[in-house]
């Protein structure tokens, strides 16, 4: 049977190009039959990415077949991953978040969750010697992916092992670094076609604070104008976002790439309670800024209160 390679819903470029990296090795170093997946549609970076290199986008599926072989890369959360998950075959996890439970495999498995900023920096670690085999449209979906995790090492989460491979990665396709990441850049925050309620779930992961079940979207942008020039339809679209997913509210951040700070939406008291207890915040209005903070991972889920 022929394993399917995806990341979590909402694909981000990491969760888009890791499966792509992965499928590749499978299939061509390992001989084992693999094809990668996605569980929505990519976001604008991510279909850059897919352009750029040359790369044809992997089916969308909505969900797995019982007993079908699996490697879930960029996540180990269920409730980011297909309803039926659990009667798959899970055979591989390969992720550098934090681990939440939930998951059950039919046998030992391969697993590798490390420290690293992005998930194909681990595959390329995994491949060893082999990664040097990999073609140029390979190298160049490992690479866009550390530098849209890492925000071209702006990120809190940038580890130096991270850029190393990324511009082991840049050197072998000669690319600039910094021109490549700025046109990825570009990608990522055209977002005008897309609705306020594709916003806000584009990046987002559910987390619950003292059992209130928060959205916790970010839009990293180079362009952040443009987002907060709709905020007011934005917070509009919370209310509707939360009752279609069955949450109680949506923190949206707003990230700026280039000023290294991130902009939260605040539409009412309880968001406000959570900017000031989670960030020291001092809100005066319907945002705050908040100097430093970029990484979901690694600065806003941690600290979020109530």
């Amino acid at each position: 049977m022929t394993t399917l390679v995806f990341g979590h819903k909402s694909p981000d470029t990491d969760s888009t190009g890791s499966p792509i990296v992965w499928a590749w090795y499978l299939n061509e170093v390992k001989g084992e039959a693999a094809k990668p997946a996605l569980l929505g549609e990519p976001n604008t970076e991510a279909a850059f990415m897919l352009s750029h290199w040359g790369l044809e986008k992997p089916e969308i599926i909505s969900d797995v077949a019982e007993g079908a072989p699996v490697v879930i890369v960029d996540t180990n959360n269920p409730a980011e991953l297909p309803a039926s998950i659990n009667a798959a075959d899970i055979t591989a996890i390969i992720d550098h978040h934090k681990l939440v439970g939930g998951l059950e495999t039919k046998g030992p498995i391969d697993i590798t969750v490390r420290p690293l900023a992005c998930t194909a920096t681990i595959m390329v670690d995994l491949m060893g010697d082999d990664a040097a085999k990999m073609p140029e449209a390979i190298k160049g979906a490992a690479l866009t992916c550390i530098l849209s995790d890492t925000l071209e090492f702006r990120s809190p989460t940038t580890t130096a092992h991270d850029k190393a491979v990324a511009e082991k990665l840049a050197a072998d396709l000669g690319v600039d670094i910094s021109e490549f990441a700025s046109k990825m850049f570009a990608a990522k925050s055209d977002v005008s076609a897309f609705s306020d309620a594709e916003l806000i779930r584009m990046d987002s992961k559910e987390y619950a604070v003292e059992g209130t079940k928060f959205r916790v979207s970010v839009l990293e942008t180079t362009a952040p104008e443009i987002p907060l020039d709709r905020k007011a339809s934005l917070m509009e679209s919370f209310k509707t976002v939360a009752a279609e997913d069955g949450i109680d509210e949506v923190l949206l951040f707003v990230v700026d790439i280039i000023k290294e700070e991130a902009t939260l939406l605040v539409p009412n008291d309880l968001v406000k309670t959570v900017a000031e207890k989670s960030f020291g915040a001092t809100v005066s209005g319907d945002t705050v800024v908040l100097p430093g903070i970029m990484s979901r991972k690694k600065q806003i889920i941690p600290n979020l209160k109530l």
